[in-house]
């Protein structure tokens, strides 16, 4: 009597486990499901608004480089947000955690006054993720009031209202005003201390750029070097703070970047200007040395030089300002 209890007992608690791991994995799944919903509401309006997009892959498909827009390797995603309590990063980043993404490093850029991280991707096809936050406290007491003005509107975390097992609710909150619309007078006096807090007052979550992975191109394109050249070929304006090429003091990660496109921004009053919107970025990252010896068709992520390189981020950031869309 006693060995058949038993028997029953593990019977049942073999049964529990795997009905609990089928449970997981269940739920796994369809948070997944729900980040490819995210991730591909982000990319079509973001290919909507910003031109250089289109005129790049299809230019890629023309040359033969990829067949399709599916076969780029997406390196990373970029968001913008403001260092205020009820916003930033410790908000936004509920998010993409709750889809399987794990916070990793910190940066932070003392003369942008901005902090940074990088959040790497439950599976190997998702893009990496990188969330900078204004340092809103560091600046200038009328830069300050002039953002809480606007910030003070959203009196609670927004993230923790949203149903983030709802793709398209996700979506719709990634793309719509977080607080009024600001002044043009508001805007102007912000771009003179911060230009990118004059960006993330009006731009808000849009996506700020995201990024080719050249390595995995064809010979011939597979270098940031090469890229540029193609890139330039087609009438591409690539950013030059620090120069067209980017590279991590250990060689392992070789960046650039387009300069931001120009959109007819309304402002409140019905008064309009031209304003810096996204970007396009390359990213080309090296094979890890302890690696160096596995054939090119064995090559994943995990082994090439992986993170950012804050150095790199801080000239890429200058892709939306003024000295650069103005040049």
């Amino acid at each position: 009597m006693l060995i058949a209890s038993k028997i029953w007992l593990f019977a049942l608690t073999k049964y529990s486990l795997t009905n609990n791991r089928n449970i997981m994995e269940t739920a796994s799944s369809k948070r997944l499901e729900t980040l490819d919903i995210v991730l591909n509401g982000l990319m079509r309006r973001y290919s909507d608004r910003v031109p250089d997009v289109k005129i790049i892959i299809n230019a890629m498909i023309e040359a033969g480089i990829v067949s399709d827009a599916v076969d780029i390797d997406n390196d990373h995603i970029a968001f913008r947000t403001m260092g205020v309590p009820q916003l930033g990063v410790q908000s936004f980043e509920k998010i993409f955690l709750h889809y399987g993404y794990q916070k990793r490093e910190h940066y932070f850029f003392e003369g942008k006054k901005l902090d940074a991280w990088w959040y790497s991707p439950p599976r190997e096809t998702d893009p990496r993720i990188f969330v900078s936050e204004l340092r809103v406290g560091d600046l200038s007491e009328e830069s300050q009031r002039i953002i809480k003005s606007y910030t003070d509107e959203v009196t609670a975390d927004p993230a923790d209202s949203l149903d983030l097992d709802n793709g398209l609710e996700v979506d719709d909150f990634l793309h719509k005003p977080l607080w009024r619309t600001p002044s043009l007078s508001d805007y102007q006096t912000l771009l003179k201390e911060s230009e990118y807090a004059a960006w993330v007052i009006y731009n808000r979550y849009y996506l700020n750029h995201f990024t080719i992975s050249v390595h995995n191109l064809p010979d011939g394109y597979n270098t940031v070097a090469d890229f540029n050249q193609f890139l330039e070929g087609i009438g591409i304006k690539l950013n030059t703070s620090g120069g067209k090429i980017k590279t991590s003091p250990d060689g392992g990660l070789i960046q650039s970047s387009t300069v931001a496109e120009m959109i007819e921004a309304e402002f409140a009053n019905n008064e309009t200007m031209q304003i810096s919107g996204s970007y396009v970025e390359f990213a080309e990252r090296k094979v890890l040395p302890e690696f160096s010896n596995l054939p090119q068709d064995r090559i994943l992520r995990k082994h090439r030089r992986d993170g950012f390189e804050a150095a790199n981020a801080d000239k890429i950031f200058e892709s939306t300002y003024t000295t650069q869309t103005l040049r």
